[in-house]
């Protein structure tokens, strides 16, 4: 993929993705939205408090001398990002730059890594010292994709808010050690130089 300069230019920091959900709780502009942006708050300001750096995931990450950049590409609303971002911005925050963009800003940037066809989000990019993408994590952790398969191949037994349930349940029961043990392996898996 090319160089993703432009989109970094125009990303946001992590607090003023939290200050922008505010200002949609506020606003109540999609009041469709508004619970969603609420229960996110609320969810990402839990983790922002809760969420434990596990020393062993440091020293794994420190070893591979990463030196890019994490480019995410998310929305308020969203669950999974609200379940993922506060964690990603907790343990990167010291050793790494990370900037959001807005999935529906930036249409052509999200095209270029769908899920199965879907926009789905959050979608981590990594990015080398020259701004290119070299491998990205995203939209769920392993575990939210398998909870999420089974829902999309067996609705019928296994309905939505069953699986929203079960995958609210992973999530808190996991405390964010899946979403950080899966970036430290994609980091580790791709030759930093060399874009995907």
């Amino acid at each position: 993929m090319a160089n993703v300069n432009k989109y970094w230019n125009n990303a946001i920091s992590f607090e003023q993705y939290l200050k922008d959900i505010e200002n949609e709780i506020l606003s109540d502009l999609n009041p469709d939205f508004t619970p969603y942006y609420e229960l996110n708050k609320k969810r990402m300001d839990r983790l922002l408090k809760t969420y434990q750096v596990k020393e062993a995931q440091i020293e794994r990450f420190e070893e591979l001398n990463y030196s890019g950049k994490l480019l995410i590409i998310s929305e308020g609303w969203c669950g999974d990002a609200a379940q993922s971002l506060p964690v990603i911005y907790r343990f990167f925050e010291k050793h790494l730059e990370i900037k959001i963009v807005y999935r529906d800003q930036n249409e052509e940037l999200m095209n270029q890594f769908l899920t199965n066809g879907s926009r789905s989000i959050p979608i981590v990019l990594i990015l080398n010292e020259d701004m290119k993408v070299i491998g990205h994590w995203g939209p769920r952790p392993e575990f939210g994709n398998e909870l999420f398969d089974k829902f999309k191949y067996e609705a019928e037994i296994y309905p939505k808010e069953k699986f929203m349930e079960d995958l609210q349940r992973a999530y808190h029961l996991d405390k964010g050690t899946q979403i950080i043990e899966e970036m430290i392996n994609r980091i580790a898996a791709i030759s930093i130089y060399s874009p995907v």
